[in-house]
């Protein structure tokens, strides 16, 4: 079992000092911890690529538009701009 450059001595000797560094108890937190990170940040990559690797929205309305049918109008398209308060 080797990861990258590191073999069972580096393994071990990083082990080691996170143990003397913060204790028995606070390993299996840290582990915790830093797995729920890997894990959020897995979720959050999948999304992103699923996002770009789809149709955009406006290509999927065209497709389903049948010929001779008025296009749809977009929900921008049917509320009116309002314009901000003024504080003055």
């Amino acid at each position: 079992m080797n990861f990258g450059n590191f073999g069972p001595l580096e393994l071990f000797i990083v082990l080691v000092i996170v143990l003397v560094l913060f204790g028995a108890r606070r390993v299996p937190e840290i582990g915790a911890s830093l797995g729920k990170g890997i894990r959020e940040f897995k979720r959050s990559i999948n999304e992103v690529q699923r996002q770009v690797t789809d149709e955009p929205e406006s290509e999927r309305r065209i497709d389903r538009i049948a010929p001779g049918e008025p296009a749809a109008r977009t929900r921008a398209e049917e509320e009116p701009v309002r314009e901000p308060k003024r504080l003055i």
